[in-house]
């Protein structure tokens, strides 16, 4: 539920701030907000499955923005940054779309 109320505030102040991301971040604001979707999705599948804990929770979410903002600037510096980009959205959707589904399974039973 503290997660629920941190993305609502989140999204609030996003709104009524309006911040800017330097332009040297943009390239990984989007994964880091594919990797974020992929914990939130996957800790929603394991409250389901009554397996949630929170520290698996802070710890996936973080590790998964890091790594996936690394694979994108390991990308950049080798000068393949959006074939890297790609293949992180690749992965992470996948595994969004597998919990969606679990999830899916779960609430309707089909």
């Amino acid at each position: 539920m503290i997660a629920v109320v941190g993305l609502v505030i989140g999204v609030v102040a996003g709104l009524l701030l309006e911040p800017t991301v330097p332009v040297a971040l943009q390239p990984y604001l989007p994964i880091a907000v594919v990797a974020a979707l992929d914990a939130l999705f996957g800790a929603f599948r394991a409250m389901l499955d009554g397996l949630f804990d929170d520290k698996v929770f802070v710890v996936s979410f973080l590790s998964n923005v890091l790594v996936a903002a690394f694979i994108v600037f390991l990308g950049d510096q080798l000068g393949v940054g959006s074939q890297l980009s790609t293949a992180v959205v690749v992965v992470l959707g996948i595994r969004i779309f597998s919990n969606a589904a679990a999830i899916r399974r779960h609430l309707f039973k089909a």
